[in-house]
């Protein structure tokens, strides 16, 4: 059973990763270049070359940019901004496919349970016959019963919407709606 649940995670992580739109891809295969030891090497040694060379150290290229390196500081602002929003657009997909595999996750499960339940209760049937007797067993009926999980879910909504972090509260406000 666990080799065919990881089958299907697995295969909900290469639908997702096939499923993504050439720009995703582009982001993705960008993240993962610069985030690389190789990207923080270049960056270096562009960098220190812009600066040895603005700073007078490199005589057969003129200064171009001297110091406080305008330029330059623009340079890596603009670099800045489109690393974090390449960065934001795989970490937003990669978000997406953490809720909808939190959801199977949940849906599994509830199923898990629902079929526990089911097989504790045959198993209580199947000890009345052997048995021929009801024995008295608190904590099995307790197992038995059939879990509530919109209770679990008003108690969750409670405990988030009491936290005073005001971030927790709109999250609880977009993410489950009032009943």
């Amino acid at each position: 059973m666990a080799k065919r649940f990881r089958h299907i995670i697995e295969s909900f992580e290469a639908k997702a990763l096939k499923k993504r739109p050439f720009t995703i891809r582009v982001a993705d295969w960008l993240t993962s270049s610069f985030g690389s030891i190789a990207f923080l090497l270049v960056n270096l040694v562009f960098f220190s070359a812009w600066i040895l060379v603005n700073t007078g150290k490199v005589p057969v290229i003129p200064v171009f940019d001297p110091f406080p390196f305008i330029l330059l500081t623009m340079a890596v602002s603009l670099e800045a901004i489109i690393l974090a929003i390449i960065v934001l657009m795989s970490q937003t997909r990669q978000s997406y496919i953490s809720t909808l595999r939190e959801e199977l996750d949940m849906q599994v499960n509830l199923i898990s349970e629902m079929e526990i339940t089911k097989v504790l209760k045959l198993l209580k049937e199947i000890r009345g016959k052997l048995t021929r007797e009801e024995i008295a067993d608190p904590e099995l009926e307790e197992m038995i019963k059939r879990v509530d999980t919109s209770y679990i879910e008003r108690q969750l909504e409670k405990q988030l919407s009491t936290k005073p972090n005001s971030i927790a509260k709109e999250v609880v406000k977009t993410v489950l709606p009032k009943k």
